[in-house]
């Protein structure tokens, strides 16, 4: 049997913050956009500002309604970016299979290591000391023998505490729990599982095969295995993740959208900023994923496989498609923030096509590299799609975040 831990550091922004500045310590902080813009609202807040009510995603008046004594600061990304470096470095010293799940998440394999280190909950409480002495920012652990599961432990307590998720335990501990709280289970699936009468993870556990298998194909087998304990998957080797396996870009919405127009429009720069990165590192990608987080909130993403590309044009339609499979326009709540990603990533230089189209493919390489020499001379705003340009207004107000090679959580 497996020993899996996974490590989430605690308000990782906030945290970060109050580290560069000890003066913020035991106090009401939060880190937040520009408040003259629709930016203006809680990117992360610590652990005081929690208990006063504060959310991520509100604005910074509506939480110093809630909290008037609350500080906020600006994002420092590029230092969040080192302090996650800095921890994945102690997560390796531990063991070769660490994987990362965003930029404050990472899985541990420590099966090999619990000989020389003690049980994994013991190495878990060894982790979360050092990391808290050594880089000053808390993490929740959870310790289980699926990578699901050990992430469920990691959310149950939380800030600075491990649980354990164990073969003796499991049903006692995770099924009495909304199925919605499981990875892979979204709103939609978890909708979908309603309908059948399944609210719990107990309830996936013991649900009927066929009724699953015909609901959610392959996907409602996997749901199953987890929630009785059955995953597989491995966690990956550190050295394993060196390389990009994916490039995304996402932003927040200068404001909610809920027409079709105005979600191509941004999918569309999206999609640009996305070919322009592919073809910078010279990749090219054969699967899409896209991540859709809505007005209250709540998020969703689903992906699919493409041909290898590094098109904007190429990325753009296929994104649409998925969006056309995860939302309804004119139903649904208005969206908030939308991703795109391209993962499956190959040097473009060895991928292979094999399709009638392979000249219109170079022809649509080459039109893109000449795209990105204009728009390195003179600006992305120099040369830009009709797409973007039906809602330039909109677009126009984009904050672009970048996904960092390991930032795999918006693929799920």
């Amino acid at each position: 049997m497996r020993t899996i831990l996974h490590c989430d550091a605690n308000n990782f922004y906030a945290s970060v913050e109050c580290a560069l500045n000890p003066g913020l310590k035991d106090k009401y902080v939060a880190v937040s956009g520009d408040p003259e813009k629709r930016h203006g609202i809680i990117l992360a807040k610590n652990t005081a500002a929690k208990a006063c009510g504060v959310k991520t995603g509100e604005t910074i008046w509506q939480a110093k309604q809630k909290c008037p004594q609350l500080i906020c600061v600006p994002p420092h990304f590029d230092m969040y970016v080192e302090y996650s470096r800095r921890i994945f470095a102690i997560y390796t010293q531990y063991t070769q299979r660490v994987e990362p799940f965003g930029i404050d998440e990472c899985w541990l394999d420590v099966t090999d290591s619990l000989k020389l280190l003690g049980s994994g909950e013991k190495i878990a409480e060894e982790l979360r000391e050092r990391i808290k002495r050594e880089v000053g920012v808390t993490v929740s652990i959870g310790v289980s023998f699926t990578k699901v599961f050990a992430k469920l432990g990691s959310d149950m307590k939380k800030p600075d505490a491990v649980t354990v998720i164990s073969l003796e335990n499991f049903k006692r501990k995770v099924w009495g729990l909304d199925a919605s709280e499981m990875l892979m289970v979204g709103r939609r699936t978890a909708a979908k599982l309603a309908k059948v009468g399944i609210h719990t993870i107990g309830d996936l556990a013991n649900a009927d095969v066929r009724i699953l298998h015909q609901m959610l194909g392959v996907n409602g087998d996997k749901l199953r295995a987890e929630a009785r304990g059955e995953g597989s998957d491995d966690v990956r080797l550190s050295y394993e993740t060196d390389d990009p396996k994916s490039i995304g870009n996402s932003t927040t919405l200068p404001r909610d959208v809920t027409t079709r127009d105005e979600v191509e429009s941004v999918i569309a720069a999206l999609s640009e900023m996305v070919a322009t990165r592919l073809r910078k590192h010279g990749f090219v990608g054969r699967g899409i994923a896209v991540g859709i987080k809505y007005s209250d909130l709540t998020g969703e993403g689903k992906q699919r496989v493409i041909a290898d590309t590094d098109n904007a044009s190429t990325i753009m339609r296929e994104a649409m498609k998925t969006v056309d499979t995860l939302y309804t326009f004119g139903e649904d709540m208005p969206i908030r923030a939308l991703s795109v990603t391209v993962y499956d990533l190959s040097p473009a230089d060895a991928a292979t096509q094999t399709s009638m189209f392979d000249e219109e493919s170079d022809k649509q390489h080459r039109l893109g590299k000449s795209l990105d020499a204009i728009r390195s001379k003179y600006g992305y705003r120099a040369i830009r799609s009709a797409s973007v340009l039906a809602n330039a207004q909109l677009c126009e107000g984009l904050v672009v975040t970048e996904f960092k090679p390991f930032d795999r959580g918006h693929t799920g």
